[in-house]
């Protein structure tokens, strides 16, 4: 291996040692799955800074750098001694980098709650504390943190387990060893089995489509063919989902309450003593929407040095639709005044009954008991025999597999009945098939009106496909104020828009122009050439939903009109072409 260069900076990511791994090679496949994997290390006159990043050319803006560092160690880490993990999110500040063509794919096949942001950064971090008397503070501390924009908590923290141990017992040529398999891996595509070889272990696992109710293909009847060598396999059954209700059981009966914050994107904070457990409940948190994407800004760990601090935790009227998850206790003065606020036991025994709703007319003196505190009304009623099923569940010590398949089925209902009349809705504002002309401009879809939509609730409302009573009228129009809905909305409403870009396009590639040129006029041909020309362009960049034949055809039909036009204006079309 080459020696490694050191370059200076200000900030807290200085005396930075980026190794040169074979900086010759496009990373294409690499860039697929992950962004770098940093090594951040504690610096006694630097405090914590990047040590490495692999590969070498990755560039981290200084935001980027400051914000790794800060979360790559745990907030207090005097009591995390040994091994911790757990995940971050941090706001992508250079927006010049391309995202790979793999994973513009991706999230065309992919469910919506499983569609990567280009605007974030997840982080899977694995710190390890040591005692070491040869070292200058006594303690041998650093992280391996891997980026990606990939949001697979559970098949990440896996690997970047795998790489750290490795890494911290065998150093850099580990790295370097990683880095070259994990660039032979194959494009994440949802519906897919995936095989993914990495340091002796062959990690297999499943990614959902949009269609993320298919069963999942059988893992356990696949052979080792995909290696050369015999490999440990290890079979995560999601790639993604990580234990709900281990993080819900204390406050699960409140979970309906919890559901209609999230659903809402109300500002919560989850204060725990771990960044482990905090991360986790903020994901479950998340998730308990799901199929519905989670539109707001949402941070597994939240740090005071995190670049978004100041704008996160300004003292506003209305704090900002965001869910934080944070351990120092500096934020139970700072965060005092926010809406709902979750304590979190860092006992997983905790019996659930005794996590109360604190509804004080004052919640800045916060007790040391883990609850809910919030003085907010839910719409809905509790569904009490979910909730009799779950705490019978922890009784009788139930497989905490089968609770979360109970709590996630159940939610995902909850979720899904509340979006079935809005989806209805929304697909009823699609112009009649009849109504799309190829000479005419693209129609577009009519416009959503609430007051429209909530007539429908009497005949098609949620209540016919769930038995949650409660006011449904009242949490749609609470909802339709919400992140959330203008996310849903925005997606869908791009989907129908080129749903007829689509349509009318295919009844363009049919038309019979040969006939319609016969009494045109050469600027009307020539108008017409341009506008096939300009929706192919659109259609490319806007990723419209067409198949190659029609785009075949098109042309086609351009070349079948450009036939009746003169050789001047043939050649420069041919040219603006």
């Amino acid at each position: 291996m080459s020696e490694p260069s050191c370059s200076t900076s200000e900030g807290p990511c200085n005396g930075i040692q980026e190794h040169k791994i074979l900086t010759k090679r496009n990373w294409d496949n690499f860039n697929n799955w992950i962004h770098c994997i940093c090594v951040v290390t504690f610096d006694l006159e630097l405090g914590q800074a990047v040590e490495a990043i692999y590969p070498n050319h990755v560039k981290l803006s200084e935001s980027e750098r400051s914000n790794i560092c800060y979360l790559a160690f745990p907030d207090s880490n005097s009591g995390c001694m040994g091994d911790t993990q757990y995940h971050i999110r941090i706001r992508q500040s250079d927006f010049l980098v391309r995202d790979p063509p793999a994973l513009r794919e991706y999230n065309q096949k992919s469910a919506t709650f499983l569609q990567y942001d280009r605007n974030y950064y997840w982080g899977y971090v694995y710190f390890r504390q040591v005692k070491n008397k040869s070292l200058p503070r006594g303690y041998f501390q650093k992280s391996v943190v891997i980026m990606s924009k990939l949001p697979f908590v559970t098949l990440f923290n896996e690997l970047c387990a795998l790489i750290a141990q490795e890494f911290f017992d065998a150093g850099d040529p580990i790295m370097e060893v990683a880095t070259r398999e994990i660039d032979q891996w194959a494009s994440p595509i949802p519906g897919r089995l995936i095989h993914l070889p990495l340091l002796g272990v062959l990690f297999q696992t499943y990614i959902p489509n949009k269609n993320y109710k298919a069963n999942v293909p059988s893992m356990n009847a696949l052979e080792n063919t995909t290696c050369k060598r015999p490999l440990r396999r290890l079979i995560l059954a999601s790639a993604y989902e990580a234990d709900m209700f281990q993080s819900l059981a204390n406050i699960v009966s409140h979970v309906h309450l919890l559901w209609e914050l999230v659903l809402l994107g109300e500002p919560i904070v989850v204060m725990a003593g771990a960044p482990r457990i905090c991360a986790d409940m903020v994901q479950a948190l998340v998730a308990t929407i799901a199929p519905l994407k989670y539109c707001s800004d949402y941070r597994p760990y939240f740090t005071i040095h995190d670049s978004e601090f100041k704008e996160y935790t300004a003292d506003a009227p209305t704090p900002p639709s965001v869910i934080l998850g944070v351990t120092n206790p500096f934020f139970a003065k700072t965060l005092q005044r926010w809406p709902h606020i979750i304590r979190v036991s860092d006992a997983s025994n905790f019996d659930s009954q005794k996590c109360r709703i604190k509804k004080s007319e004052s919640l800045k003196v916060l007790d040391s008991k883990p609850g809910v505190y919030t003085q907010y009304k839910p719409f809905l009623q509790k569904d009490k025999v979910i909730l009799k099923k779950l705490l019978r569940g922890i009784q009788t010590k139930r497989p905490r597999e089968v609770q979360t398949a109970l709590l996630k089925r159940h939610l995902m209902d909850l979720t899904e009945s509340f979006m079935i009349p809005l989806e209805r809705y929304i697909a009823s504002l699609m112009p009649l098939q009849k109504n799309i002309s190829p000479f005419k401009a693209t129609p577009k879809p009519q416009m959503f009106v609430q007051d429209d939509f909530l007539a429908t609730l009497t005949m098609s409302g949620p209540q016919l496909t769930i038995g949650v009573k409660g006011d449904w009228v009242g949490l749609y129009k609470r909802f339709f104020r919400s992140p959330n809905f203008s996310g849903w909305f925005h997606s869908r409403y791009t989907e129908l828009t080129q749903k007829l870009q689509a349509l009318q396009l295919e009844a363009l590639s049919q038309a019979d122009l040969k006939t319609w040129v016969q009494d045109k006029q050469e600027v009307e041909i020539v108008d017409m050439i341009l506008r096939i020309r300009q929706k192919l362009k659109k259609s490319y960049n806007d990723d419209v939903p067409i198949s190659q034949t029609i785009r075949d055809k098109l042309y086609e039909r351009i070349d079948d009109i450009m036939l009746t036009l003169t050789d001047d204006l043939k050649f420069i079309l041919k040219q603006e072409s």
